[in-house]
């Protein structure tokens, strides 16, 4: 069965994407105006996902941004750039920008425009008020992936050192807490060990849970480079746009992915395909796991995966007969109820095959938004700048000594993670919010949990680049704040690179820089003297790189933003200037790991059932993900640009399979409810067999998708579990 949104649907999520990538002119993006001679020309790294592009933003004679266009020798992008890279500068001048500081008038209940001088002093008042009436941890903040890690910096360390505060997390805590303590557990520190080069040297890919063809189209263009006739897996339950490209599909049944890779392993064992002298040499816990390994031959694993036995089998074969295999995944495995182990069995395959440290290996996680490994190193929310430990008084000393600031001031224990900081509210612990440059009310599982807990805060701030998000709207005081390109700083990418962001616009109106608003906030607080070191966010890079030195993450030999610049950004570790002219570094090559015997652990747990599963009454698992490589997350920029809205679906759609549309009566373009035990949403038919029977999938973008998701956590990494619930279907009306 095919229909209009079907269609329109492939036209611009598969086959597009490529042409988008090399023709993107034809589609209406990257031309510069006729008139517009551009005088000069700034590099810059893309706000948008952790690919870490880097964009020529071109200048005009007085100095303005004019238009994008990608740069063609930095080693991440390669003169590339995907459709949200080619319109980054459309949602600075959008005509819903935070332009003024706005306040709740108690009168009125409206949110009306007040000067910076009275919103900052209404902030200090209410937060201290706050504090004096339910004590100093009555405050959290919730921040995000996707400022520079200076700025990510500044937050943390206001929060905690000058104001007081304990709580705080990011929306990383949404995308990449399970690839942070998976690689803790396993490697000793917070290390993806790979380089995007790694894309063109692997002769065997395996992805899971990972649809880089729409989610990061600049990765998925490296992986049409390998000239190695690689063998491509995807492993996933919907057939993505990456499983019709791949040599094989692996559909996994949902939350299947544990026992999957159990029983390839198991396989790999029993064959004989271990690479017994690096488990020897590097590892620790592998007999273990092979008497663990016992209970999950294929036989015995198929019906908890949905693979057969024989397509298991098939899957070892060729992981066994790779000279190079690398595992990579992202969302589909981290956001799960038990995504730290499911994980840890990619490394673990990595692992006993050897398949680390070497081009075109290793166990790989995508990262997902623009800095979100700034925040996992440096933002000072549930741990220490560079890894460290607050509950550890030897790093706790560490960190006062570089920052100048009393030790007394440094809190001795790690803060809560997102979710509990929201039980914090509904207990009534947590009184007064901070939200920087994110948008919980739509992102956060099981939306309607979040809008109830709004009304047991004594205090909502928000600050971000528009006051119309859903969580502004919330808000009793709005601090406007710059974007991408008008202000500067560095993003740390998936590969784990440093680059530069530029300023090369001006913010609109009385907007101001995050790290300024930070400054600002410092003084009226009254803590301004611990930071006054931190007169921009240059001069903040340089405390960032004594942070990190002699940690993991040391990159103390670079030398500063220019050098960034004429390097082509740089991978961490990097401890020696001037460049050794590598612009491709990976990690464990000698293998030494980063725990206290250089060992990689082999680790894992028996399979748990997912929390929420379908029955009678709600017969279909859910499925969430993103939809389209012109959207990006919420939506807050991209639905700025009328060219990435043209490329995008406009109406939320369900992909449901066509034996279940026969059954319930369904045809193209129907419209249908969607309903779960928490919500329900009215969405389009989209009749197809990229799903299988008895499995729906909705796109992330929506606001409404998250009043169905179900609220389960890894016990690990305290990540939500977006990619499985239960939901009914059912007609609404006929189109």
């Amino acid at each position: 069965m095919t229909t209009t949104l079907s269609n329109l649907l492939r036209a611009r999520t598969g086959p597009m994407t490529s042409e988008l990538v090399q023709r993107p002119a034809e589609f209406g993006l990257g031309r510069l105006p006729a008139r517009l001679a551009p005088a000069a020309v700034a590099n810059s790294v893309c706000g948008f996902c952790a690919t870490g592009c880097s964009l020529k933003v071109h200048l005009d004679a007085e100095g303005s941004a004019v238009n994008l266009s990608p740069q063609n020798n930095y080693p991440v992008n390669l003169g590339m750039a995907c459709p949200k890279g080619w319109e980054a500068l459309t949602p600075l001048s959008a005509s819903d920008r935070a332009t003024v500081p706005l306040l709740r008038s108690p009168a009125t209940g409206e949110l009306a425009p007040v000067d910076w001088p009275t919103a900052l002093r209404t902030f200090v008042a209410r937060m201290q008020g706050i504090q004096s009436a339910h004590g100093k941890h009555a405050i959290a903040f919730l921040s995000t992936g996707q400022i520079p890690t200076e700025e990510m910096l500044f937050l943390g360390s206001l929060f905690k050192f000058g104001m007081g505060g304990l709580h705080g997390d990011s929306n990383t805590r949404q995308c990449m807490a399970t690839a942070h303590v998976a690689y803790k557990q396993a490697f000793g520190f917070d290390a993806p060990p790979y380089t995007y080069a790694d894309f063109e040297e692997s002769d065997v890919l395996v992805f899971v849970g990972a649809n880089p063809a729409i989610a990061h189209p600049i990765m998925w263009q490296r992986v049409m480079r390998n000239r190695h006739d690689p063998r491509i897996i995807v492993v996933d339950p919907r057939r993505t746009e990456t499983a019709m490209c791949a040599t094989r599909h692996v559909a996994v049944a949902p939350k299947g992915d544990l026992p999957l890779f159990y029983a390839v392993a198991h396989e790999l064992i029993a064959r004989g395909a271990v690479d017994r002298a690096f488990v020897d040499a590097h590892t620790s816990g592998f007999e273990a796991f092979s008497a663990f390994l016992a209970d999950y031959a294929p036989e015995a694993c198929e019906a908890a995966c949905g693979v057969p036995a024989d397509g298991i089998r098939e899957l070892a074969s060729i992981i066994a007969a790779g000279r190079a295999v690398s595992f990579w995944w992202t969302m589909g495995v981290n956001q799960g109820h038990e995504s730290t182990r499911v994980t840890q069995a990619l490394i673990n395959l990595a692992l006993i095959t050897g398949n680390i440290g070497r081009p075109g290996t290793g166990a790989n996680s995508i990262t997902g938004q623009c800095n979100a490994m700034g925040s996992r190193l440096f933002a000072n929310a549930t741990s220490l700048p560079g890894g460290r430990d607050f509950a550890d008084p030897v790093h706790r000393a560490e960190v006062a000594s570089i920052l100048d600031i009393p030790e007394e001031r440094i809190p001795h224990q790690n803060s809560w993670a997102y979710d509990r900081i929201l039980d914090g509210i509904e207990r009534g612990e947590i009184r007064g919010l901070w939200v920087v440059a994110t948008n919980p009310a739509h992102s956060w599982i099981d939306r309607g949990r979040f809008e109830k807990l709004r009304a047991k805060l004594d205090f909502l701030v928000v600050q971000d680049m528009y006051s119309t998000t859903e969580t502004a709207l919330a808000a009793d005081l709005v601090l406007p704040a710059a974007g991408w390109g008008e202000k500067e700083g560095t993003f740390i990418n998936s590969e784990r690179r440093v680059g530069v962001t530029r300023k090369v616009a001006r913010p609109p109106g009385q907007a101001l820089s995050d790290f300024a608003i930070f400054r600002l906030v410092a003084e009226a607080w009254g803590c301004g003297r611990y930071f006054r070191e931190w007169s921009s966010p240059e001069a903040v890079f340089q405390i960032v790189k004594n942070l990190s030195r002699g940690r993991p993450c040391d990159i103390s030999g670079i030398r500063d933003y220019s050098h960034l610049d004429e390097a082509g950004g740089i991978q961490w570790p990097f401890t020696a200037y001037p460049s050794s002219g590598d612009t491709e570094r990976r990690l464990f090559s000698d293998g030494r790991f980063y725990t206290a015997d250089g060992r990689a652990r082999i680790l894992f747990d028996p399979p748990r059932p997912a929390p929420e599963r379908p029955d009678d009454a709600f017969p279909f698992w859910l499925n969430t993900g993103r939809g389209s490589s012109a959207q990006w997350h919420t939506g807050t920029r991209t639905n700025k640009s009328e060219v990435l809205r043209k490329l995008a679906p406009r109406s939320l759609y369900v992909e449901i399979n066509p034996a279940d549309a026969e059954r319930l009566g369904l045809a193209p373009d129907d419209s249908v409810i969607v309903r779960s035990r928490r919500g329900r949403v009215c969405a389009l038919a989209l009749i197809t067999t990229t799903v299988p029977s008895g499995q729906v999938f909705l796109p992330m973008h929506f606001p409404e998708v998250n009043h169905l998701t179900f609220a389960a956590f890894d016990p690990h990494s305290r990540q939500p579990s977006y990619k499985a619930c239960a939901v009914a279907v059912e007609l609404r009306e006929r189109a």
